[in-house]
């Protein structure tokens, strides 16, 4: 079966909406949404993962997803693919279909969480939060590296069965909600916000607010997020503050997709145990071995002690 990834088409989409919203915003007192140098950056990188896209990750996807799914779903005799543990591999029934979006779903969630929590990971995906605004540009604003290790998070799927075309295709699906859910300018959708991964949901995700921190990952579901326990709803009491806490101060395109890489290579290079040097690599964001920054954990439980006590403080009786 033929079939034509998603993203193809999604190209001139992603630009006629960022122009209608920065018209939009411009022309409606919102000046602070654009920033002009911080567009054109996010737009580098956003034609950089366009050019690199087709040359690395749907090349490694369709070899390594094809590999994969010829490997675990051998041709019988009679030319029908069956599983090694020996049932028939799955077809393009359209139940198998939203099968394939949910394990698409679950998958996202946890190569989204991955790279939050795994430092050498969050190099690559930093780029991505690494601006303070927030809007449609930002979502163009990708990391250059992320397209060298997300098929492998993906393998399983061809493996127990799904075609491998059928998996680029919900990868597409995905990245397209994913865009749109840039914008401010979408309120909150009502009974949606049950299962949607909604507008608001990811302003949460892209705010350096303590509370907010490595919150909301996943893709156009919020199920996983509220089973895993990373689910955290818009407050509109709370003032968002966009980006990232160590971020580069620049807009310089290399400086923007390789600085967190450089900070890990000085916190290795100035330990001596192979335990600290391998934690300031896959550790946790923040992790040190002297305690001079802590992970996002330990900041979040710092802020739920320090409000607890400015709570007791405030109810204590003269």
């Amino acid at each position: 079966m033929d079939l034509t990834n998603p993203l193809v088409y999604g190209v001139p989409v992603f630009i006629a909406f960022i122009l209608v919203e920065l018209t939009y915003s411009k022309t409606h007192g919102d000046d602070h949404l654009y920033d002009w140098k911080d567009l054109a950056a996010s737009g580098f990188m956003g034609v950089g993962s366009a050019v690199l896209g087709p040359l690395f990750k749907i090349i490694f996807m369709v070899v390594l997803f094809n590999a994969t799914f010829e490997f675990f779903n051998p041709l019988d005799a009679n030319g029908v693919r069956h599983h090694l543990l020996g049932y028939e591999s799955f077809g393009y029934a359209w139940y198998v279909w939203l099968f394939c979006m949910l394990a698409d779903d679950f998958t996202y969630y946890w190569f989204h969480r991955a790279n939050h929590e795994i430092r050498i990971l969050w190099a690559a995906h930093i780029v991505h939060h690494s601006s303070d605004n927030f809007n449609l540009g930002t979502a163009i604003r990708n990391g250059w590296f992320t397209i060298l290790y997300k098929p492998l998070f993906y393998m399983w799927m061809p493996a127990i069965g799904f075609p491998p075309e059928m998996v680029i295709v919900c990868l597409g699906i995905e990245a397209l909600w994913q865009f749109q859910l840039h914008s401010q300018y979408i309120p909150k959708l009502g009974f949606l916000e049950m299962f949607l991964n909604t507008h608001t949901m990811h302003q949460v995700h892209h705010a350096q607010n303590v509370e907010y921190l490595d919150k909301n990952h996943g893709g156009f579901l919020n199920i996983f997020d509220r089973i895993f326990g990373t689910w955290k709803e818009y407050d509109e009491e709370i003032e968002v503050k966009y980006g990232v806490i160590h971020a580069p101060n620049s807009y310089n395109p290399i400086v923007i997709l390789t600085h967190e890489f450089k900070d890990i290579w000085n916190d290795v290079k100035k330990v001596d145990k192979i335990s600290h040097k391998l934690m300031y690599i896959f550790g946790p964001p923040g992790w040190s071995h002297d305690g001079s920054t802590m992970t996002v954990k330990q900041q979040q439980a710092q802020f739920k002690e320090h409000k607890k006590n400015s709570t007791v403080a405030f109810q204590r009786p003269n």
